[in-house]
């Protein structure tokens, strides 16, 4: 990469000039295809970011992505936090000293699955304030952050136009999805937005995503799933074709299934988006990471992209990684080629096409044959057959030889489990602390009316009691009583006993709770314990979104004008108990020593010391309900392991607690259960990718690093134009650290199934397994070729497949 040199201490960054064409970002003069992966700074910690990029990079990535979050940054207005994992210029610093760029998308709001869409609560309460349209209050918050952000990286001279890694930054966020709703406010909110941020004079390009209307010089990017399809272009034939975000698997909400993309099918978008022209791909996300503390959007769950090439825990998540790896060297051995040569497309069959740069009976010709379809096919390229799998796109960096096809995955399978290190399983180590059920009495804040939860919470806590007493003539022990909430969850207490509880989800947060009550004569409190589950982060008009209760029955008597009590929070986390200080100022009981166990709203403590290692750790909640928890006084997020999914699994089980958390001995977990979880279920798991396991078959490709060597060893006897000159193989490898210490299966032959479920076939080698123990036992990596050569031939004339299952110890 021309920005920077190698030094004994890093790199040595010099100052480029960054600008664009229709092609792509120029740099120093230079056109450049670019592979790029959103890591967020606070979704993970900086003991974590110099691992997680050296892997983006070693994947093949060139720049980093990241948003920048507002609501983290400036908590209270006025106040800054740039400490820990909010150290934003700490993080750009190390991507700038492993030799990538940065693209650094300020918003301010992002969206992102973050709460309040990454704006502060505190904007709320500025007078006639409309967020993100043409008002003068916003506007001048939100100039006055972005400014900050900008002197910020100029101070630090990280932009590259200083020197730094800072290639492109974003002003705003999706707007087009909200712009119409403000009308003619929205597109002159866009044109501000733009000139403001070209004012600042950054010396390198800005970007809109999804926002065609984009005033120059803003390039207009896209964001989804298949660009390559959707992507109607930039709105400029001076502007270069950007993808800011393409969704490697999807954010995950409680009660809903997790959604996994195969790698196959971003690996096919990616190639198609750069057969149309594309130059630059981000993947969102590379590393998704956690969402510590209250910092999730609504009902978002803890874990983020878990499915990304780097999963939650910062390890090489496989096939995903590898095979994209594979890609991106395969564009990159002709990205001089695709940057300087035209285009030109026709269809090799009434079904399938090729995109052609250069010319064919030159040195400098690349093509993408594609198969949209779901049928595999053979085609024709210049009288030239090649075999196309079904819904796959080849590529062949000199229009002769496939160096890599989207939907052959060559990279091992990688299986990641949960070994638990400690259960706490002790009903003897385990301290407890009632939450007390506040009453009418008991509150200081009244108001005859239902008060809207944020606007009374301003986001302190994702509790807010509502309590009221009334005066009953004579005992019912059939009452009903009925509540509707705007959202999230609601639990409702008589006379301090619980009767019962609801909730909404991520796609209808309001809901009805109804529950059967009995009532004494004479003074009855009710008190109902409205929560939110993390706060909206998207939509127009979110100064207006509404949350808690908004009605109230007993029978058929309104209370919504009656007198409210009101408590912000619960006790324990006024007194911060989850806190070594805190913890202090309750009296903690031992677990079974309280009557009445089952009383929802319990505070659980216990002691552990760090497991041995460097393994990355969780928390197996299996046990739990519904609630937070903390590790020396960090919130490691909320958990709501009882809300299942449509098949009965919980969401999320496991919860990350990084090791930078954790003290050698001494550790303090605490819990808030808010349902009836059973903490003795507990356990802290170490998080183990101990297995490598590898699929190949005779139709596979090599690893694209032998193409060169390969393209000029075109063998005489193929059928079809593919890189036969050297043998497809498995390449096994196991975490840093680790090597190969046990063949757990090996077949070359007819092996069924694959790397999540394999068996022997009726054609085997029975030699399989020697072979790749030979090879590969005690190492930290090895690689198997896959023919008849190294296994001898079990069954000639057949197409044979290899599978190995390796464990990493």
């Amino acid at each position: 990469m021309p920005k920077a040199k190698e030094t004994g201490l890093g790199y040595q960054y010099v100052d480029l000039t960054v600008t664009y064409d229709g092609r792509s970002l120029v740099i120093n003069g230079q056109h450049t295809l670019l592979f790029s992966g959103s890591i967020h700074y606070p979704r993970s910690t900086p003991q974590m970011w110099q691992s997680l990029i050296s892997k983006a990079k070693e994947g093949g990535l060139d720049v980093i992505q990241t948003y920048v979050f507002w609501n983290i940054h400036e908590p209270k207005q006025g106040q800054y936090d740039f400490s820990g994992r909010k150290d934003l210029v700490r993080f750009i610093k190390e991507i700038q000293a492993q030799g990538l760029y940065a693209s650094l998308r300020i918003g301010p709001f992002i969206e992102s699955e973050w709460s309040y869409g990454g704006l502060p609560f505190w904007l709320h309460d500025i007078p006639g304030i409309v967020y993100r349209t043409e008002n003068e209050p916003f506007k001048e918050q939100m100039q006055r952050f972005t400014n900050k952000i900008v002197d910020m990286m100029k101070v630090e001279r990280l932009y590259a136009s200083q020197g730094g890694p800072i290639i492109m930054s974003q002003i705003e966020n999706e707007y087009k999805t909200v712009e119409g709703a403000f009308h003619e406010k929205g597109v002159s909110y866009v044109e501000w937005a733009a000139s403001m941020a070209v004012g600042l004079q950054t010396g390198v390009p800005w970007i809109m995503c999804k926002q065609d209307d984009a005033p120059d010089p803003i390039i207009n990017t896209c964001n989804g799933m298949r660009c390559g399809e959707t992507f109607v272009g930039p709105n400029s034939p001076n502007k270069p074709s950007l993808w800011t975000e393409n969704w490697t698997s999807f954010y995950q909400a409680f009660g809903e299934e997790e959604y996994i993309r195969p790698a196959e099918d971003i690996a096919f978008h990616v190639a198609l988006f750069i057969a149309k022209k594309g130059s630059f791909v981000n993947y969102y996300m590379y590393h998704g990471g956690t969402n510590f503390g209250r910092t999730a959007s609504a009902f978002v769950t803890t874990k983020y992209y878990d499915q990304a090439p780097l999963d939650e825990y910062g390890l090489i998540s496989e096939p995903k990684w590898g095979h994209l790896k594979e890609l991106h060297a395969a564009v990159k051995l002709c990205s001089k080629t695709l940057l300087s040569k035209d285009q030109t497309t026709f269809p090799l069959d009434e079904l399938h096409q090729a995109y052609v740069y250069g010319d064919y009976n030159s040195e400098e010709c690349v093509a993408f044959l594609v198969n949209r379809h779901s049928k595999d096919a053979t085609v024709l390229f210049h009288n030239v057959s090649y075999f196309l799998p079904r819904v796959s796109i080849s590529i062949l960096p000199d229009c002769k030889y496939i160096a890599f096809n989207t939907a052959k995955i060559s990279a091992q399978y990688g299986v990641r489990t949960m070994v638990p290190s400690e259960k706490f399983d002790s009903k003897a180590r385990w301290a407890v602390f009632k939450e007390a059920i506040p009453n009418f009495d008991t509150t200081s804040v009244r108001a005859n009316m239902l008060l809207e939860h944020m606007n009374t919470t301003k986001d302190e806590s994702d509790y807010l009691w509502y309590t009221i007493r009334f005066q009953q003539d004579s005992p019912n022990p059939r009452a009903s009583l009925s509540a509707f909430s705007a959202g999230h969850v609601l639990r409702a207490f008589v006379n301090g006993n619980f009767v019962g509880a609801a909730h909404g989800s991520h796609q209808n947060p309001s809901f009805s709770f109804e529950s059967t009550i009995a009532l004494s004569k004479g003074v009855n409190y009710i008190s109902l314990l409205s929560q939110t589950v993390g706060l909206v982060d998207s939509g127009a008009y979110m100064e207006n979104k509404a949350a808690g209760i908004r009605s109230v029955n007993i029978d058929d008597k309104d209370l919504r004008s009656y007198s409210w009590g009101y408590q912000v929070g619960l006790v324990g986390e006024k007194l911060k108990i989850y806190s070594k200080v805190g913890a202090r100022k309750v009296q903690w009981n031992k677990l079974g020593s309280l009557t009445n166990q089952t009383q929802p709203l319990t505070w659980y403590k216990i002691e552990f010391d760090a497991p041995a290692g460097n393994d990355p750790l969780a928390l197996n909640l299996g046990s739990m309900g519904k609630g937070q928890a903390w590790v020396n006084g960090k919130g490691i997020g909320r958990y709501w392991v009882s809300f299942h999914t449509p098949k009965g699994s919980s969401s999320q089980t496991w919860y990350n607690v990084p090791r930078s958390f954790l003290k050698p001995s001494r550790n303090s977990l605490i819990l808030l259960e808010e349902e009836n979880g059973n903490p003795l279920g507990i356990s802290v798991d170490r998080v183990l990718r101990t297995r490598a396991c590898g699929l190949v078959s005779e139709s596979h490709l090599p690893p694209v690093s032998s193409w060169l060597e390969e393209k000029q060893r075109e063998g005489k006897n193929n059928k079809y134009r593919t890189r036969k000159g050297v043998s497809p193989s498995i390449q096994l490898r196991c975490p840093q650290r680790k090597n190969i210490s046990q063949i757990l299966f090996a077949s070359y032959g007819n092996p069924s199934g694959n790397c999540q479920s394999y068996a022997q076939g009726s054609c085997h080698a029975f030699n399989s397994k020697t072979i790749v123990e030979q090879a590969c036992l005690g190492k930290e990596s090895c690689s198997i070729s896959a023919t008849s050569e190294n296994f001898g031939d079990p069954c000639p004339g057949l197409p044979k497949t290899l599978v190995v299952d390796a464990q990493c110890k």
